[in-house]
């Protein structure tokens, strides 16, 4: 059976795989965008992918720190994830 880091290991980072794919799909609009939208996305996926890489030193610091450790930084990755979800949200919504 799992332990609970192993699972919440997991969990963001099958999270981090959707959100690369999301981003991949922007990207592929941003091509055939105008040139503004062009410049908007390329601002947008810049923030994404700022936010998705402080998820994943977060995600990186959960499977290195010790059993007593990594509870207490559950509560930060947690944070960051929501943010970058609701971020994504945000993005998705204007499209």
């Amino acid at each position: 059976m799992k332990d609970k880091r192993t699972e919440f290991v997991e969990k963001l980072s099958a999270q981090m795989v959707e959100w690369d794919n999301q981003i991949e799909r922007l990207k592929e609009k941003a091509e055939s965008a105008t040139s503004e939208a062009k410049f908007e996305y390329s601002k947008t996926i810049a923030a994404l992918r700022g936010k998705r890489d402080q998820a994943a030193e977060k995600l990186q610091g959960i499977a290195m720190a010790s059993d007593d450790d990594w509870e207490d930084m559950k509560d930060g990755a947690e944070q960051i994830w929501d943010e970058v979800k609701g971020l994504f949200k945000d993005t998705f919504k204007k499209i």
